[in-house]
């Protein structure tokens, strides 16, 4: 006997039947049809859970983030516009500060009252080193033209100022010597007050021989300076004498 006669395998090598697959509308859901059908479903509800679930949570996360980002903006202008009013009130206080020393370089009624003492005591300063034959300087003439101050209407001193500032003007006549005549112009722009010197004129006194009659002894009297100016004080008007300033022209 051969080995081909002793193993005949049948055909199909399993004589057994295998379970048939539910049918459903003529479909036979073998294995494999489930798997898709099962992998379809699932992607659906993914797919639902996505559009239904997911998608309006992410709206409202990123409604949410616009709204941060808005409200961390109106934050970040509240503190800019904090630090700005900090900074426009230090700027203030500056120009309150500043305000106070421009208008103590002005002049006042108080100082009005003491300037010709002020003045009478720059020239008597430059007599400290006269000698017996010198010129002693002096103070001869001291007339305000006006009692009162009258406020500055023209461009005499700049558009900026027009009707701002009021102003006394005084005549001043003084003698002395150069050198004498030189300090007392000089120490006039020392004093407090601001003060304008206008219409300035010096015209010089030559030297004289003076013979007395009883001994017959020459004085010579030296040659000395007369100067003639006007004195104008400045002063701000107060809000209310610039607004009556500028009412007047109205009237008129």
């Amino acid at each position: 006997m051969t080995l081909s006669e002793d193993f005949n395998f049948a055909d199909g090598g399993d004589s057994g039947e295998s379970p048939s697959s539910p049918v459903l509308f003529g479909i036979s859901f073998t294995p494999k049809i489930i798997g898709i059908v099962v992998g379809v479903l699932g992607l659906a509800g993914a797919l639902y859970i996505v559009l239904n679930m997911l998608m309006p949570a992410w709206d409202s996360y990123q409604q949410k983030q616009t709204k941060i980002a808005e409200l961390q903006g109106q934050v970040d202008q509240k503190k800019a516009s904090i630090r700005k009013i900090d900074q426009v009130k230090a700027e203030l206080d500056q120009a309150k500060q500043q305000k106070i020393q421009v208008f103590n370089l002005f002049a006042n009624e108080q100082t009005l009252d003491t300037l010709l003492l002020d003045l009478n005591r720059l020239v008597e300063t430059t007599n400290a080193q006269v000698t017996a034959n010198g010129v002693r300087g002096e103070l001869k003439r001291f007339v305000p033209i006006s009692q009162t101050s009258e406020p500055i209407t023209d461009d005499s001193l700049g558009s900026a100022v027009k009707g701002k500032l009021k102003g006394r003007t005084i005549n001043i006549q003084i003698v002395g010597n150069y050198e004498q005549t030189q300090s007392i112009l000089r120490n006039i722009e020392r004093l407090q007050p601001l003060l304008i010197v206008k219409d300035y004129q010096s015209n010089l006194e030559r030297a004289t021989i003076q013979e007395s009659k009883e001994n017959g002894v020459q004085k010579v009297k030296p040659a000395f300076l007369t100067t003639i100016f006007q004195l104008q004080a400045l002063m701000p008007l107060t809000p209310e004498e610039i607004a009556a300033a500028a009412a007047a022209p109205a009237k008129k």
